[in-house]
């Protein structure tokens, strides 16, 4: 993943760029606000680190700009000034989180992870996934077959959720398991052929040849047309 910084000090990049570069992400620099507006649509970063007090563009216009152009990723301020005024400008401009300076490398990276691992779980209960005459839609658990709702229980769901995620990659029965059941359930695996054949009767125009979820014999399951 990458972590976008926008800061004109050249002492903050050099800090937080061996902080970002050590906790295992990408990096990218924009020197003050209007270069962060210029590139970031180029660089696609994941997140994005705001200085407040920035030449041109200060990180408040940045963030509201952002945020008026539709992109939606973490935005978190790091600003000297912490006072509670502050503060509430940059959440009401947009923005998710406001670190003051100085702050320890670990503080920073633990909020980077928590914003990151918020987002993606947005992003994926937003998601819709369609293959073929299937739509899944997570957001509102439904399944939807040429446009018609077809009922699913809960575990048919997200059964069929863990193999769509991974579209034309083979899922063990033991990663289906872990994932819909949980680890306390990984040793029992016979009851997934049940569900495996109540999701075909739902999904395939002929269940004993399907042609969406198929089997992969003494390994898993694969989902996908292309598969």
């Amino acid at each position: 993943m990458k972590i976008m910084l926008a800061d004109d000090e050249p002492s903050m990049q050099k800090l937080v760029k061996h902080i970002i570069e050590d906790g295992g992400y990408d990096f990218c620099l924009a020197h003050d606000g209007t270069e962060a507006l210029n590139i970031i649509k180029d660089e696609r970063p994941d997140l994005l680190l705001l200085d407040v007090m920035m030449p041109k563009t200060d990180g408040f216009q940045v963030c509201s700009l952002l945020r008026e152009r539709g992109v939606r990723i973490p935005i978190i301020f790091i600003s000297a000034k912490g006072d509670i005024v502050d503060k509430s400008v940059g959440f009401n401009a947009g923005g998710d989180d406001y670190l003051v300076k100085p702050f320890c490398p670990e503080e920073l990276l633990m909020r980077i992870k928590a914003h990151l691992r918020q987002f993606e779980r947005a992003s994926e209960a937003s998601l819709t996934i369609s293959e073929g005459r299937i739509e899944i839609d997570i957001a509102r658990r439904r399944v939807l077959r040429d446009g018609q709702l077809v009922s699913f229980t809960l575990k048919e769901f997200d059964i069929l959720v863990c193999l769509a995620k991974r579209r034309n990659e083979i899922v063990t029965r033991e990663q289906l398991v872990k994932e819909v059941w949980g680890d306390e359930f990984v040793g029992e695996t016979s009851s997934v052929a049940v569900f495996i054949r109540k999701i075909r009767e739902k999904i395939e125009d002929d269940p004993s040849n399907p042609r969406l979820l198929k089997t992969m014999r003494n390994v898993g399951f694969i989902f996908g047309l292309d598969s």
